[in-house]
């Protein structure tokens, strides 16, 4: 995807509201979705000092959970999804790199998307890791915006 497009899908993801209830809700419906494709992944939902929810599905290795706090760290960093942060460097001809921080800690590869609510702000971010990052991402996005409609 494209800078624009991925600001633009950005920009519609917003929670009305946003808890430890939520998280669990949105965790479930993300092994649902990874169980039902037998995706091989991560799933992990974390505020910047907590975890929230975190599953290893079938077939997902240990590493898959190093790459998924990677990118939620990327994520709560920049307020924003890592797969457009990452997408930013790369229009640039930059890496993460560039802003002074440790790339082994911080990861701009997509897969985690902040949870941002209505007049508060960036609380959390959901991260998939296990597939091709475009897909991680997608994952975390078709998930939000379920939760999203259901909360009216």
């Amino acid at each position: 995807m494209e800078v624009q497009d991925l600001e633009a899908e950005w920009a519609r993801l917003v929670f009305r509201h946003f808890d430890e209830a939520d998280a669990l809700a949105l965790g479930l419906v993300l092994v649902e979705l990874a169980r039902t494709a037998r995706h091989p992944v991560a799933i992990d939902i974390r505020t910047p000092d907590r975890t929230l929810f975190h599953a290893a599905m079938p077939g997902s290795k240990p590493l898959n959970a190093l790459w998924a706090r990677r990118k939620s760290a990327c994520a709560l960093l920049f307020q924003e999804p890592s797969l457009l942060t990452g997408a930013r460097h790369r229009a640039k001809g930059e890496d993460i790199a560039v802003h002074g921080v440790d790339p082994a800690a911080i990861s701009d590869s997509g897969g985690s998307v902040p949870v941002r609510v209505a007049g508060i702000g960036v609380v959390a971010a959901v991260t998939v890791s296990g597939l091709p990052q475009a897909e991680d991402h997608a994952l975390v996005v078709g998930a939000m915006e379920r939760m999203i409609a259901a909360q009216g």
